[in-house]
């Protein structure tokens, strides 16, 4: 078994208890060769954020020795499942584990972003606050905002009760499909859900399907005095468009756990008072990571044990 990335030592020790187990000394993804080496030499592999299992990689070990591509995450978008289906690999992910964990991350940025905790904080250690004033850095207040949720899946969900539950929020949303909820939430089209959202938040799957889901006419769409929050993926938000649609004011800030070319984040928006930046720290505790590594192992012993995976994709 193939682990791509060292993951919490409880979970290393329960894999290794189980496998043979070789981990990769390194906390870069896996590039197309290594893939291409990996399909051909393990019988399981757990793989995670950006490990490169692309339809080229399967392409070219057309009758692989894995069976099955344990995923550590939710989000999959890195690996081709019609490619991996095809060459018979089974693909599994880690979907409720992440849940709480990344919703708390989004109310994380909701917040720093509307009542401009980073610029504040910044303002502190570099010791340029000369005292308390009326006026001073005036920020949204947000309880009681239009809160638009732009897929309202688990997550989507999640953040969605914790807006209306937690600040008394109207909550609206952009969905394929009507949601059945245990709190108020209607359903609008995509333009119109913007135009009236004080606070939009990004909560969708990554893919072809949603690359670029918010570009220049969604931006131009929202209202100037709106944040836009992104936990789901980078490639959701077309970045050029959201950083010209900052430095013209349209919006009046964003608040981001991800990036479209991560984990290069352009020099335009780290130079922004105005945008929030986290690095990726939407799972970043630990007892939610051994939680998704647990997940993962099920997944690899249910199939080596001749079973199906219980979070196939």
């Amino acid at each position: 078994m193939l682990i791509s990335r060292r993951l919490p030592e409880s979970v290393m020790a329960d894999a290794k208890a189980r496998f043979d187990v070789t981990c990769r000394d390194t906390t870069e993804p896996m590039d197309h060769g290594e893939c291409v080496a990996a399909l051909r030499a393990y019988d399981l592999i757990l793989p995670t954020l950006g490990d490169a299992f692309t339809a080229e990689a399967f392409a070219e070990v057309p009758e692989p020795r894995a069976k099955l591509l344990a995923n550590f995450g939710v989000g999959y978008n890195h690996i081709d499942v019609a490619a991996a289906r095809a060459a018979g690999v089974e693909v599994s992910n880690t979907p409720g584990a992440v849940t709480d964990a990344t919703a708390d991350i989004a109310m994380t940025l909701i917040l720093m972003a509307t009542r401009r905790a980073g610029e504040g904080e910044r303002l502190v250690r570099q010791g340029a606050w000369d005292g308390w004033h009326p006026v001073q850095m005036l920020g949204m207040h947000f309880s009681g905002k239009t809160v638009c949720v732009i897929g309202m899946g688990r997550i989507g969900q999640a953040i969605a009760k914790r807006c209306h539950f937690g600040f008394g929020c109207r909550i609206i949303y952009v969905n394929r499909s009507e949601k059945t909820t245990d709190f108020p939430a209607e359903q609008l089209p995509m333009e119109a859900a913007l135009a009236q959202a004080d606070v939009v938040v990004l909560a969708t799957p990554g893919g072809s399907e949603t690359r670029h889901l918010i570009g220049a006419p969604q931006l131009a769409a929202m209202q100037e005095h709106a944040i836009l929050v992104n936990i789901s993926r980078g490639d959701v938000i077309d970045e050029a468009a959201l950083i010209k649609a900052l430095q013209e004011a349209q919006i009046a800030g964003a608040g981001l756990d991800v990036y479209e070319q991560e984990p290069h984040v352009p020099e335009a928006l780290r130079a922004m008072e105005n945008v929030t930046l986290l690095p990726h720290l939407g799972t970043a505790a630990l007892e939610v990571r051994e939680d998704m590594g647990r997940m993962a192992l099920d997944n690899v012993i249910a199939v080596a044990e001749g079973r199906a995976a219980p979070n196939a994709v």
